[in-house]
C-alpha cells in the first residue's frame, strides 16, 4: 500500500510557494525501528558467508521490482549490469542487487541470484509467455578480499554461486552485521571491516537505509585513536558513542590507511534505499549525493585502489503530494543518505570480529 509524504511548512523551491502543513506538530525524525536498511519498507537482504574461504555474498531483494541506480567513484571497480540500469535504457527496475567478496570469482554470486529468481518466476518479460522464463536483472558489484588468507583453492568451483542461491533464499528483515555476508572477509584500512546498516525515518513519513560492506584502502578512524570519522552523524550509541576526535588532523595523515595498497585490494560496496517513488534519474541523483557520506567516513576515499560503487533504490511505498516538490524532496533524500550511509560504515567496522585464524586488529582491539 502506497502513503503520502507531506513536507510541513517547507517553501517549494521551483514555485516559492507553502506545501500544505501537517495537522500534527513537527517533530525530528530518528533511526527506524530496526536501524536497518530493512527498515524502508519493500526490502529483505539475505547473507552467506563462507568460513574456510573467508568470504561471502549480500543480497538485496526488494518485495516486488524496485527502480534503482548506481553510482561509481573508485578507481578499481568489478561490476555487472550497471550499463542496464543507465536511465535512457530499456529497463528501470531491479529484482535484486548483489554484493559479493572474491573479486571477480564472486561476480559468479549474480548468477546464482538469477537462477534462483528465475526458477521463482520473477524476472523482466517483454511478452509474458509459459514457455519463456523471465530474466532477472540483477545489477552487482564485488570486493577484494582474495589475500586474506581463507583457502582460494577452489580450482575451476569458486562458491560465489552458491552463496548467491543461499544468500537470497534465506532473505528476511533481519540483517546481521560486522563480520557477515560480503564483508566477512573484509578489511577497513589496517581494521577488520564488515557489513554495516543504519536507517532514518525523517519526520514526515519519508524513510532511507543504507547497507555496506566495508573493504577500504582508506581508514574509518581519525589517526591516533577510536575516534571513527563519523562521529558526528553518530545516533545515540550505535557504534561506541565516543564522540568526534578533540584534535586536528594533519592533510596527510591517513592514520590507519593500508600502508600498502595494491590495486584492485579494496573496495567498499554499498547500497542505500527509499520508500518514496522516485523515477530513474531522481534515484541516480540519490546514489551521488550518498557517495559523500562514504566520503565522511573513510579517508581517504574513492582512490585509485578502491572500486567503491553504490547501488540506489526506490521500492515506491510513498507517493509525493506534487511534482513541484520533487526536487526539494530528492535533496533532502541524498543528504539523508549520505549521513546514513556515514554511520552504516562505522557500525559495520564498530560490529566487527576477527573469524577463526584470521590476523589483525578489530576496532574493539584499538
Amino acid at each position: 500500500m502506497r502513503r503520502r509524504a507531506f513536507l510541513l511548512g517547507l517553501p517549494c523551491l521551483a514555485t516559492g510557494a507553502q506545501l500544505p502543513a501537517r495537522a500534527e506538530p513537527r517533530t525530528e525524525g530518528g533511526p527506524g525501528p530496526r536501524n536497518l536498511l530493512t527498515d524502508v519498507a519493500g526490502l529483505a537482504v539475505g547473507q552467506a558467508a563462507d568460513a574456510q574461504r573467508r568470504t561471502g555474498v549480500t543480497v538485496i531483494v526488494p518485495d516486488a521490482r524496485a527502480v534503482c541506480a548506481v553510482d561509481v567513484r573508485g578507481g578499481g571497480p568489478g561490476t555487472r549490469e550497471t550499463d542496464a540500469l543507465n536511465a535512457w535504457n530499456l529497463v528501470h527496475t531491479v529484482d535484486a542487487v548483489v554484493l559479493s567478496g572474491g573479486s571477480v570469482y564472486g561476480l559468479a554470486a549474480a548468477d546464482g541470484v538469477t537462477a534462483w529468481l528465475g526458477a521463482h518466476g520473477r524476472g523482466f518479460s517483454m511478452m509474458p509467455s509459459r514457455t519463456v522464463p523471465p530474466s532477472p536483472i540483477v545489477p552487482a558489484a564485488i570486493l577484494y578480499d582474495l589475500a586474506n588468507q581463507g583457502d582460494k583453492n577452489w580450482g575451476t568451483d569458486p562458491p560465489y554461486r552458491r552463496l548467491g542461491i543461499e544468500a537470497i533464499a534465506h532473505a528476511s528483515r533481519d540483517i546481521a552485521l560486522g563480520t557477515a555476508g560480503a564483508g566477512y572477509g573484509a578489511g577497513a584500512g589496517a581494521l577488520k571491516g564488515g557489513v554495516g546498516s543504519a536507517s532514518w525515518r525523517s519526520f514526515d513519513g519519508m524513510t532511507v537505509g543504507a547497507i555496506v560492506a566495508v573493504n577500504s584502502f582508506g581508514s574509518p578512524v581519525v589517526p591516533g585513536g577510536k575516534h571513527f570519522w563519523a562521529a558526528p552523524f553518530e545516533v545515540g550509541r550505535e557504534f561506541g558513542g565516543l564522540g568526534p576526535a578533540p584534535a586536528s588532523v594533519a592533510t596527510e595523515d591517513w592514520g590507519l590507511a593500508k600502508a600498502n595498497p595494491a590495486a584492485r585490494a579494496n573496495t567498499t560496496l554499498a547500497c542505500v534505499a527509499t520508500d518514496v517513488a522516485l523515477d530513474a534519474d531522481e534515484t541516480k541523483r540519490i546514489a551521488i549525493m550518498a557517495q559523500d557520506g562514504l566520503a565522511r567516513a573513510i579517508r581517504p576515499a574513492h582512490s585509485p585502489f578502491d572500486g567503491d560503487v553504490i547501488f540506489a533504490l526506490s521500492t515506491g511505498r510513498v507517493e509525493l503530494p506534487s511534482a513541484a516538490v520533487r526536487p526539494f524532496v530528492v535533496a533532502r533524500l541524498g543528504a539523508i543518505a549520505a549521513d546514513v550511509l556515514a554511520r552504516a560504515i562505522a557500525r559495520g567496522v564498530f560490529e566487527a570480529k576477527l573469524p577463526p585464524g584470521m590476523g589483525g586488529r578489530t576496532w574493539e582491539q584499538l
